[in-house]
């Protein structure tokens, strides 16, 4: 199926209008893209703020961020085990499942996180090290919103990507162009744009001697014996380069590669699937003039009139990581251990095992993690998700309904309310408001709706109410966001 791309606007700064006002639509929207949504409060409190202002200070917010503390085992390596296999598994869940708390808790500064994971991928089962774990997510964490050349340099001698991508094999002996490849067809340049086979035969020599690996999980320093101190010819360039220089030729020499491919994967992730090219090409200059700064960058598109268009909304399919995590923040933000450990299995079993992207090239993302299997098991998971809320704090529900309602004792202004929040365009046929109306009325007898006797503080509120998303989720617009 192709993907048509309707939005118009340009990068100027969203102003609401008639025409585009800023409303409850366009703060989830908001919420969404650059986190993993918003309790109905946070929507109430963003309607009161000027948006530009709000996105500014999400980023602000994303940025002043400190790292994730490390945890006791972080220098570990594994000398420091007396079951290395039992434990690093131990470790790995917990650190699984406080990345989701964080995700729920900082939500921007960890959707950066997640897309670079997916895009400067090194996968946990290849390099098996906690303390490789640690030493990558930090990397993610400190650079999300930073400068994207220190990113790439910094990344491609954290021990993770040397044992990944194989970098701790490429020697003077023996190079291995494995980590060079990826460098230009997936980190920056984008696959056959602006290199050839002997730029990275080059660049893969230049960037030998971190080889220093000696005890698995240890540290791995950099080697002079083995790195290769020949010439070496990168983009016409000659020179006995190094690390450094490769990474100084790159960025000087295919500028305009590097901004356009690394501006289009933000818009596809962040915008929409199908690319606007007049936007990317004003994104890529600012890149390039805010010398690789990322920020300038994320400001410029999401406080764009661009970015909150009606064809905008709505457009991308939500990962499983954003399916459970917006159920989650938008029921409410009330959890608990055991919901957040359940939901981190089902994201798992959904197909995004956080710290594992399929592979180097990361999850295809948008409608391909839709299909006949998944399908149901977003359903499935969601029935999980909602139970637990059912069982757990059922009065989270009644609450959420009475907020987007305004407390109404009228099922269809109530059902309507919970379905549009939970939408990102609402349902799409009077049908669909007349079928998620009945689902809410569930086993209350009509009479008592019509006789004004039910109201939301009846027992069977939080049934009704969780009954009620539960229909929601079976719809393809519930998929969305």
């Amino acid at each position: 199926m192709v993907t048509v791309n309707c939005a118009t606007g340009t990068l100027a700064p969203y102003v609401p209008s008639a025409a585009m006002p800023w409303n409850r639509q366009r703060a989830l929207h908001l919420y969404r893209r650059l986190g993993f949504g918003a309790t109905p409060q946070e929507v109430d409190a963003a309607l009161a703020q000027n948006p530009v202002a709000l996105v500014d200070s999400l980023i602000d917010a994303a940025i002043a961020l400190p790292p994730t503390p490390p945890p006791v085992w972080a220098d570990w390596d594994i000398n420091d085990y007396t079951d290395f296999g039992q434990q690093t598994q131990e470790q790995l869940i917990v650190y699984v499942t406080d990345w989701i708390k964080d995700m729920i808790a900082n939500g921007l500064r960890e959707k950066m996180a997640l897309f670079w994971s997916n895009h400067l991928v090194a996968r946990y089962e290849t390099y098996v090290c906690p303390s490789y774990l640690y030493q990558y997510h930090t990397l993610l964490q400190t650079h999300a919103l930073g400068n994207y050349k220190t990113f790439v340099y910094e990344m491609g001698k954290t021990p993770a990507m040397l044992i990944f991508l194989n970098g701790v094999q490429n020697t003077l002996f023996s190079p291995n162009e494995n980590y060079a490849r990826e460098l230009y067809e997936l980190f920056t340049l984008g696959q056959d744009n602006g290199y050839t086979q002997e730029d990275i035969v080059n660049t893969a020599r230049a960037l030998t001697g971190w080889n220093g690996f000696t005890v698995a999980c240890a540290p791995i320093p950099y080697v002079p014996f083995l790195h290769d101190n020949g010439n070496k010819t990168i983009f016409g360039q000659t020179g006995n380069w190094g690390y450094d220089d490769v990474h100084n030729i790159l960025f000087t020499q295919r500028d305009d590669e590097i901004a356009h491919h690394i501006c289009a994967k933000l818009y596809r992730t962040f915008v929409h699937p199908e690319v606007k090219e007049e936007i990317v090409a004003e994104l890529a200059n600012t890149f390039k003039n805010s010398n690789w700064e990322l920020a300038p960058v994320l400001r410029q598109l999401f406080r764009s009139e661009h970015f909150f268009d009606e064809f905008v909304i709505g457009a991308e399919v939500k990962s499983p990581t954003e399916l459970m995590l917006n159920l989650i923040r938008e029921s409410g933000n009330t959890f608990n251990d055991e919901i957040i450990e359940v939901s981190t299995y089902l994201i798992y079993n959904l197909g995004q095992e956080l710290f594992n992207p399929t592979d180097v090239a990361g999850w295809p993302g948008n409608r391909e993690w839709i299909d006949s299997s998944t399908l149901t098991g977003r359903w499935l998971a969601c029935d999980a998700y909602l139970y637990g809320m059912f069982e757990n704090f059922p009065q989270v529900l009644v609450n959420l309904a009475k907020t987007l309602s305004g407390n109404s004792t009228d099922p269809e202004v109530v059902a309507r309310a919970i379905a549009d929040f939970y939408t990102p365009n609402g349902l799409y046929s009077d049908e669909a408001y007349v079928r998620a109306v009945a689902a809410f009325k569930w086993e209350v007898p009509q009479n008592y709706y019509d006789n004004g006797l039910w109201n939301l503080d009846w027992p069977t509120a939080p049934a009704q109410t969780a009954l009620l998303i539960r229909n929601l989720s079976r719809l393809p617009e519930f998929q969305l966001m």
